[in-house]
C-alpha cells in the first residue's frame, strides 16, 4: 500500500501537523486502520477507502494511534491535498471527501501548476455552555484577570466540540501553566480533547491572532496547528463580533510555543442559515512509500 507523508499548516519545513495519508485502502479492515495508526503514530492518519468518487466525494477514514475520528481538520486538506496531487494528478477547482459527520468540500487556489492555499468549508457550528472565569483561570494556571472579560470562555463545535477561551495578550498565552487535574476534568466533562485558547496580540506582524491548543500532558498536550479547533474559532469570532462585524478574515499563528511556527487562515461570515466557515492553509509533500500488507 502507497502511502504519503504531508506537512500542513506550516510556515517552515515540518514546523506545522504532519500526517500520513494511505491509497486505494478498500480491502482494509477497520482493525487494520486502527492498527497501521499505530505504527504511524502521528496524530492523525488517514485512509482513501476507494480511488473512485462516491456520491459525488471521496470516501475517507481518521484514525489517531488510539481511535477513529468523525472529522478532523488537518487531515482534511492533506487528504485533499493528496488525492489532488497524486490520484487525480491535475488541478481541480474542488475536492469533496465523505466523513461521518457529511461531506466536507475542499477547494484549491494555485500557484502556477502547484495547489498554494486549500480551503475547507466546515459544517455549520453549534454554540454550548460557557464556563465560570475562575474555572479557566485554574485549568490554565492563570489570574483571571487574564481572561477577557468581554467574552465568554464557550462550548463550540464544528463536528469536534472545543472550549475556546479569548485571553488578554500574549504574556497571557506565554504564561499558561496547565493544572493537569482541572484539565482533565473539564476535558472529560465537555468530551473533547482540548481547550483552545486566543488573543489579539502575535508574533508576527502579519498575523491577527495567536492561539494554542492544548490538552492533557500523556496524550495530547499541545497541538501545532489544529483547523478544527480553527473552524470553532472562527464561528466565535462572528458569534460575538469579535472584531465588530459579522464577519472575519485573519490569519492565526499556532504553534510559535512549542517552537512548530503554523500558519491558519479563516474565513467566516454571518448568513441567513447561519454562521458559513472555512479554514484554510499550505500542504507540502514531504515522503512516499510502501507499506506491507
Amino acid at each position: 500500500m502507497r502511502f504519503y507523508i504531508v506537512d500542513v499548516f506550516a510556515e517552515s519545513r515540518l514546523s506545522g501537523n504532519q500526517l500520513a495519508v494511505f491509497r486505494d485502502c478498500t480491502k482494509l479492515s477497520t482493525a487494520s486502520m486502527q492498527r497501521i495508526a499505530q505504527e504511524m503514530h502521528y496524530s492523525e492518519t488517514t485512509f482513501i477507502r476507494s480511488e473512485e468518487p462516491s456520491d459525488g466525494g471521496y470516501d475517507v477514514r481518521i484514525f489517531t494511534p488510539n481511535y477513529e475520528l468523525p472529522f478532523a481538520g488537518h487531515p482534511t486538506l492533506g487528504t485533499a491535498y493528496v488525492i489532488q496531487s497524486r490520484v487525480i494528478g491535475k488541478p481541480v477547482e474542488e475536492v469533496t471527501l465523505n466523513y461521518k459527520v457529511g461531506q466536507i468540500p475542499v477547494t484549491f487556489s494555485y500557484s502556477g501548476a502547484s495547489a498554494d492555499v486549500l480551503w475547507m468549508r466546515q459544517k455549520p457550528p453549534t454554540f454550548g455552555r460557557s464556563f465560570e472565569r475562575n474555572r479557566i483561570a485554574k485549568v490554565l494556571g492563570l489570574k483571571s484577570s487574564y481572561i477577557d472579560r468581554k467574552f465568554p470562555a464557550q462550548l463550540v463545535s464544528t463536528g469536534i466540540p472545543f472550549v475556546i477561551v479569548p485571553l488578554t495578550s500574549l504574556k497571557a498565552v506565554r504564561q499558561i501553566a496547565v493544572d493537569r487535574a482541572a484539565l482533565a476534568d473539564l476535558l472529560k466533562e465537555t468530551e473533547t480533547t482540548l481547550i483552545f485558547v486566543f488573543c489579539p496580540e502575535t508574533y508576527s506582524k502579519r498575523n491577527q491572532l495567536n492561539a494554542r491548543g492544548l490538552g492533557i500532558p500523556d496524550t495530547i498536550p499541545e497541538d501545532p496547528a489544529t483547523g478544527s479547533a480553527n473552524g470553532c474559532l472562527a464561528a466565535y469570532l462572528v458569534r460575538h463580533r469579535f472584531f465588530g462585524q459579522p464577519e472575519v478574515d485573519v490569519r492565526v499563528e499556532q504553534g510559535y510555543e512549542m517552537g512548530r511556527k503554523s500558519l491558519l487562515y479563516l474565513r467566516a461570515k454571518e448568513t441567513p442559515k447561519g454562521i458559513e466557515v472555512n479554514v484554510g492553509g499550505r500542504v507540502a509533500f514531504v515522503a512516499s512509500g510502501e507499506f506491507p500488507e
